[in-house]
């Protein structure tokens, strides 16, 4: 598979490198002070299989016009654009392309968004209980809550019919820890994620890459989850 690596940061170097080791093409990179106007971008990512967007919430809507004009499945892993999503639907619908994008991609927190949709049905029939949110990630990351927190927080929403709050914490090198407590008068259930490298982020994104060529459509990434555990 040949690929396009939209964003040279720190995801965007292990997607590089964890794709290399399994014998995956990087075909072209471009990064936050490489960043070619439209037509130019269009131009060179012609050829490539897919591309994989780790880039800043700004450039989102751009590259992925620019992977559709070029015929160009895109996986999403960027942040903090959600509110321009549809926007970036009718782009890629009306040009007949495919995307994935995910707030997280790595497996074993999408199985986590599961496993806390889950209790969060079992614990809002059994009543009594309250929940709430915590994450803690690096001091780089910019958004906050980050969007895997997000992404529980409406799962829980539309479980228990109610508004977690979200709290969250930036402070050194943490990779990505997620919590979801619910709290009762008796007993608090407690439900964690920890990440021990960003390894599993890139393996997901690269999975999905492989997985959207040939599809046409926006889809997250709870979808290509879907096809490997049937």
């Amino acid at each position: 598979m040949r690929l396009a690596l939209l964003g040279t940061g720190a995801m965007g170097r292990l997607v590089a490198e964890r794709a290399a080791q399994i014998g995956h093409e990087i075909a072209l990179r471009v990064g936050g002070r490489d960043r070619p106007e439209h037509p130019v971008l269009i131009d060179r990512l012609r050829g490539v299989d897919a591309a994989v967007d780790f880039s800043v919430a700004d450039a989102v809507v751009a590259n992925v016009a620019a992977a559709v004009a070029a015929n160009v499945p895109i996986v999403v892993g960027t942040t903090g654009w959600l509110e321009r999503l549809p926007q970036i639907k009718h782009i890629v619908e009306s040009g007949g392309a495919a995307m994935v994008y995910g707030a997280n991609f790595s497996i074993g927190v999408n199985l986590f968004y599961r496993i806390v949709e889950n209790a969060a049905k079992l614990l809002s029939a059994a009543g009594g209980y309250e929940a709430f949110i915590e994450e803690q990630h690096h001091s780089r990351k910019k958004d906050a809550p980050s969007g895997t927190a997000l992404k529980l927080k409406s799962l829980v929403s539309t479980a228990m019919k109610t508004d977690p709050s979200v709290a969250a914490t930036r402070a050194g090198h943490i990779t990505g820890t997620h919590r979801v407590g619910f709290d009762g008068e008796v007993d608090q259930v407690l439900l964690t994620h920890a990440a021990k490298n960003r390894n599993g982020f890139a393996d997901g994104a690269i999975l999905a890459a492989q997985w959207i060529i040939g599809k046409r459509g926006v889809f997250e990434f709870d979808a290509v989850l879907d096809s490997i555990m049937k």
